[in-house]
Formats: C-alpha cells, structure tokens, sequence
C-alpha cells in the first residue's frame, strides 16, 4: 500500500470499514483461504466470472481390480533400483538413436535438436548464468 492510499484511507469517514477483509475481521467460521487460482476472472463491479477453461480437471484412472493399496509401509525395503544420473538417462534415451543415425551414415552435427539438444536459453524459466549453476 502506498504512503498517499495510506493517508486517504484514514482521513475517510468511516476508514475501519475500508481496511482490508482479513480472517481476523470477519466472523469466527471466516476463512479467506490462500494459494489457489482463481476458475475466472473479476469483472466490474465486483462480479466473478467463470472461465470453463480455468477451472481445474481432475483425471482419475479407473482403478477397478487393481491389487495395489495406496499406502507403503515405512518397514518396506528399498528399491534395487540405482539413482538415475545424467549420463545413465543420457546413455539410456539419447544415445540410441543417435547411434542409429551413425550406423546409418544419416547424422548431421548441425541437427543436434532432433535428440533433444537445446543449443539457445531463450524462453526457459530458469536461464543457467555461471552466477546460479548447481555447486
């Protein structure tokens, strides 16, 4: 709130009515809720909308028949599994078909995006910059 919306909102009659709507405010059973989107929009006058398209949509997979239970005991034993690395992921999605390609006589250096290869950071969300790479 800024320092000239501050000031108005106490030289205005009746300024605790201004004040912000927060569960300390309202009623007992009040609960404002917070970290969720919103399926709509605010239109004027204070009217909500519902947008079908912002509305979440749950998929639930048919489960009729399936043996497993939802809980795993903390007693279970750990998985023989090993932990998945960048090269074994590398060895074990990439390193086929671009070994297909070489067989083949078709691979072309200067096609690397057809494996994956993202050469530019533009439109990432998080852009690695020598100030934030993992240590």
């Amino acid at each position: 709130m800024g320092l000239l919306s501050g000031a108005a909102r106490c030289l205005v009659r009746g300024a605790d009515r201004m004040s912000q709507w927060t569960s300390k405010r309202g009623p007992r059973c009040f609960y404002k809720g917070r970290g969720t989107k919103a399926p709509g929009v605010r239109a004027r006058g204070g009217k909500f909308v519902v947008v079908k398209e912002m509305a979440p949509e749950l998929v639930v997979p048919e489960l009729a028949g399936f043996a497993l239970k939802p809980y795993v005991s903390p007693r279970a034993p750990a998985g023989t599994d090993a932990p998945l690395t960048a090269e074994r992921l590398f060895r074990e999605a990439v390193a086929p078909a671009v070994e297909k390609d070489v067989r083949d006589g078709t691979f072309d250096p200067a096609r690397l995006d057809k494996y994956g290869f993202e050469p530019a950071q533009e439109g990432r969300l998080f852009q690695l910059h020598p100030k934030n790479f993992p240590r």
